[in-house]
């Protein structure tokens, strides 16, 4: 057990040497005296502090959670509150300082109080505040504190190993989950061909006069003052839509703090449209594309359908794979080992990290007390997958790999659109979520564009993702300046990617940035000489998300 001094003995043992080398060279018996004294009460107070923990460690200190959930499902910038309570079986109090969550990098967490005191066989109850930042399977490892013992000049610091995993998801499930169940069925039949009826959507059909029975939402206001007459806007309806939602999860999308990236904004867009379009009772399938698709889940329709293309959204875009994880095996075994450690010291007993075979088995008896379940991350070998398995049931951060994957995603990309939109009559309407391809640098998917069919163009949308807003300043004058010009160099880009799309044929949407953040996104045309329209072709509409 390591005990280490407070700021004010730190600072009275450094007073003591001092006057001791002072007494040493003056010969001064009185100086040598009170010297000895402070440094002889200062170990007297270590001695006594390391003394007074390990009886309270051996009576039992513990921290337990209230909850009986082991695991959390909230979605992406959702807060939760979970309460654990600290626990002394000693009849002597404890004092505790900066107490502190142990948590994944995605996740905002603040705890309360962080300091204060557990009586003799009481309990304190604490207050954990999570904030969700980034999609994926993420943990909260548990909570570390310094006890303090006898006048308070050392500190004893403790480590909770009680972990707690928390699986976000995009921002509509939050509106997902809170949504009423049963009720009328909205089921549709389940033919592909699209026919024009008159309802509530967003393509408008035209505008005539009012009629006894016409909701009073339909109302077109500024029409109606101009001509004098009250009128009504009619709109028109797709019925039985095939929607294909296609997400570039190239790993160098992940640049930027978390619930920042352009993946991050990217991904809730996705859900959004998503939910959207199942709610009018169009089928909806989705591929996540990157050096190979990763996930894939056929058209469909319902509340289950809703749920398993934000489950795909949580898992396709995960870093834990071998080949888009910035970690090899022995980072892995690195980080699985720290983490055996307080959590299991019998399984971590006499491992070394290079002891690579020994530490698999290890994490293959102690990962079935994680508390996620999800599926084992891919590996080219069973023993690596077996420590990359430990890493995803944990939640332990996995960073995105550094190097580019760009040209095997593009060559993927061909493939997929290739096959849902390369004939001359596609079924199905495509969204694509990438960046614009800047002039040159993307020759491959320019040329597949151009050969493109008439048909298989108008039936893909292209949605830039956006990465100016990852862009975090340095600190200072000069780094603001250079993350200025960097953003400013990034947008250009962007605009350049998207004349070279219009001049290809290819309709361009986007979701305004300036409604990032503040506003459910807007979906619709980026070109300032055309009015916004939806895609399907009626005006902007708002995305739930």
């Amino acid at each position: 057990m390591r005990v280490y001094p407070s700021r004010e003995a730190a600072y009275l043992a450094a007073a003591g040497l001092i006057a001791f080398g002072i007494g040493f060279i003056a010969q001064e018996p009185a100086i040598l005296g009170w010297a000895g004294c402070l440094l002889i009460g200062l170990t007297l107070a270590r001695v006594a502090t390391l003394i007074a923990v390990t009886r309270i460690r051996a009576a039992g200190f513990e921290m337990l959670w209230r909850s009986r959930s082991k695991a959390v499902r909230l979605g992406r910038g959702e807060s939760v509150t979970l309460f654990a309570e600290l626990r002394n079986r000693d009849k002597r109090a404890a004092r505790f300082e900066r107490l502190r969550p142990l948590a994944s990098s995605a996740l905002a967490v603040r705890v309360v109080p962080e300091s204060g005191q557990v009586p003799g066989r009481g309990r304190v109850r604490i207050a954990v505040h999570v904030e969700a930042l980034r999609i994926g399977t993420h943990g909260l490892h548990g909570l570390s504190l310094e006890v303090q013992g006898g006048p308070g000049l050392f500190e004893v610091p403790l480590t909770f190993a009680n972990p707690s995993g928390f699986e976000v998801l995009p921002k509509p499930y939050a509106a997902l989950a809170r949504s009423p169940r049963g009720g009328r069925s909205r089921a549709s039949t389940p033919a592909t061909r699209a026919s024009r009826l008159s309802g509530d959507s967003v393509e408008l059909r035209e505008i005539r006069e009012h009629r006894p029975g016409d909701p009073f939402k339909r109302i077109a206001w500024k029409a109606s003052a101009r001509r004098g007459v009250l009128l009504v806007r009619d709109y028109e309806r797709d019925e039985q839509n095939v929607v294909w939602l296609l997400l570039d999860a190239s790993v160098e999308l992940w640049a930027g703090p978390p619930g920042r990236a352009g993946l991050d904004l990217a991904i809730d867009e996705v859900a959004g449209v998503a939910q959207r379009h199942l709610g009018r009772g169009d089928q909806v399938g989705l591929m996540v594309i990157a050096g190979r698709v990763l996930e894939s889940l056929a058209p469909g329709r319902g509340i289950k359908h809703s749920l398993e293309i934000l489950l795909a959204l949580t898992r396709g875009a995960a870093t834990r794979d071998h080949d888009r994880s910035a970690l090899d095996e022995s980072d892995v075994a690195l980080r699985v080992l720290e983490h055996m450690r307080p959590f299991d010291p019998k399984a971590a007993d006499g491992v070394r990290p290079g002891d690579l075979d020994r530490l698999a088995r290890r994490a293959a008896r102690v990962v079935r007390r994680g508390p996620l379940s999800v599926a084992p991350p891919s590996a080219p070998t069973n023993r690596e997958q077996a420590l990359r398995g430990y890493l995803a049931v944990f939640g332990i951060d996995s960073p995105p790999r550094l190097e580019t994957d760009r040209a095997r995603t593009d060559a993927c990309l061909l493939e997929v659109l290739a096959r849902v939109c390369g004939t001359p009559r596609p079924e199905a309407l495509v969204y694509l979520w990438s960046p614009p391809p800047t002039p040159g640098t993307r020759s491959g998917l320019e040329a597949f564009l151009r050969q493109l069919p008439r048909g298989g163009r108008s039936a893909l949308r292209w949605v830039p993702m956006w990465q100016e807003q990852s862009i975090v300043p340095m600190a200072g004058d000069v780094g603001s300046v250079v993350a200025d010009m960097v953003r400013v160099r990034t947008r250009i880009a962007e605009h350049r990617g998207i004349a070279a799309l219009r001049q290809l044929g290819v309709r361009v949407d986007r979701v305004a940035p300036s409604r990032r953040r503040t506003q459910s996104p807007t979906l619709g045309t980026d070109d300032p000489d055309q009015p916004d329209r939806h895609p399907l072709g009626g005006r902007r509409t708002k995305v739930a998300v």
